[in-house]
């Protein structure tokens, strides 16, 4: 199989049927109209398309010609997302809903990684979210009624494939997305009473949750985004503000990972608005610890720290909602003191994150990978090598053993750190095998 396509020049050619000679010579043609010379050639259009290096200006400017893009539309978007290819979440209403999950389903078929919804965009689309309120569930009138054994069934067997852990669902993913395509069809064609309509709907919100996650792990952005865009679309047309707030919720963890922590920040206060259950805000809460620490906003990041800790301990006679029933204070400890890794209270960091260390359950694998990584990180800030070598290998060895790209990904970062090094037994080893990880 083909690698997929990492950059969106490399799409972009693609859509065109251009070689990466042939982009160039475009660019010299379009160069020439100008009086100039583009300077460009294969060798440039490749390391552009490998990240290894950005065009200058004029060499954007000489792109966005051949593409048929306009300058306002590379100021809007930066390079490289205004070049084609670009998509926009649907609008919020029962118009979209179908079709937000058919798109999604595509989605899981597209060799993109590199796309992501923009920043306005989805702002737009959590503004809709926090000011819409849900239409009445209208069902097909030509189609066969569903039947509500099936559905039961679905809702059974869904909330079991969804609820894997890790190491299990690597193998499943293929059984989630059919019955993700089998819900859809039944809400598309299918006649059912309003009742029978919402299930299906939070039937189809909680599969493209799971579906997304999946992607977002192996570093399926784009399709991570499609996925999430439909659970919205379908949480909101069942009328699920709790569900509606974790999706929203997922987009902000998602943006935070892309090293875009302000637009993190202003989805978790959109999803904020929308969830009064203490744990869910708890989540959401200590998310939006973690951007404010990012963006080093210290009174922002502990205002934030302490209301996630007063609402994970206030009781609630309702269960947790379903996408954040997970959280504990293992999660609420870990993500503090890596907030504190991030402001510089390393040995406060240290302590915090080793006391949720402890308390994670077994049950939480690829959890427990990421926070092995976080531990690491501050080891290597403190200088203690030893100690960050060893729980690097058991975050990697974890990571390989269930199949999580994304934890796989958090420890090849930390290769740089490793680096000066180099002469303590066991570092170049682990330096070589994260080589061909």
């Amino acid at each position: 199989m083909d690698d997929p396509i990492r950059h969106p020049l490399a799409y972009a050619r693609g859509l065109r049927g251009w070689s990466q000679a042939d982009l160039a010579a475009h660019l010299d043609r379009a160069a020439r109209g100008h009086g100039l010379r583009s300077g460009a050639d294969k060798t440039a259009v490749s390391r552009w398309e490998n990240w290894r290096k950005t065009p200058n200006v004029d060499s954007q400017l000489l792109i966005a010609e051949v593409f048929g893009v306009t300058v306002s539309e590379t100021e809007a978007y930066g390079w490289p997302y205004w070049l084609p290819g670009r998509d926009e979440p649907l609008s919020l209403g029962s118009a979209h809903t179908v079709q937000a999950l058919h798109d999604a389903q595509r989605a899981l078929m597209d060799r993109r990684t590199f796309m992501t919804y923009s920043a306005v965009s989805l702002a737009g689309l959590a503004a809709q979210w926090a000011t819409i309120e849900p239409e009445r569930l209208t069902s097909a009138l030509d189609g066969k009624r569903v039947d509500d054994e099936l559905v039961d069934w679905l809702a059974v067997t869904s909330k079991r494939l969804t609820a894997l852990p890790t190491e299990q669902r690597q193998h499943t993913v293929r059984l989630m997305e059919a019955q993700l395509a089998t819900v859809t069809d039944l809400i598309a064609a299918g006649r059912h009473s309003e009742a029978t309509g919402r299930r299906l709907h939070l039937l189809a919100a909680s599969l493209a949750t799971a579906c997304g996650w999946y992607r977002f792990d192996h570093g399926r952005h784009w399709a991570a985004g499609k996925l999430w865009g439909a659970a919205l679309q379908s949480a909101h047309a069942a009328g699920d503000r709790d569900h509606g707030a974790g999706v929203l919720s997922d987009f902000a963890y998602q943006s935070n990972w892309l090293g875009e922590p302000k637009v993190s920040v202003d989805q978790l206060g959109y999803a904020l608005s929308g969830t009064r259950h203490p744990t869910a805000r708890s989540l959401l809460l200590l998310r939006r610890a973690r951007a404010h620490a990012v963006l080093g906003e210290r009174t922002a990041c502990y205002r934030d720290l302490s209301e996630a800790e007063t609402a994970l301990g206030t009781e609630s006679v309702d269960p947790a909602p379903d996408w954040c029933a997970w959280m504990s204070p293992a999660d609420l400890a870990v993500d503090s003191g890596q907030c504190l890794l991030d402001l510089g209270r390393t040995e406060e960091a240290h302590v915090r994150i080793a006391d949720g260390m402890a308390m994670l359950p077994r049950s939480r694998d690829k959890t427990r990978g990421i926070f092995l990584t976080y531990q690491a990180g501050g080891y290597l800030q403190s200088n203690d090598i030893d100690q960050a070598l060893a729980v690097t290998r058991e975050s990697l060895d974890l990571a390989t053993r269930i199949g999580a790209p994304r934890c796989v990904a958090l420890v090849r970062d930390l290769a740089p750190a490793f680096k000066p090094y180099r002469q303590v037994d066991g570092v170049q080893e682990l330096l070589e095998r994260l080589k061909v990880c």
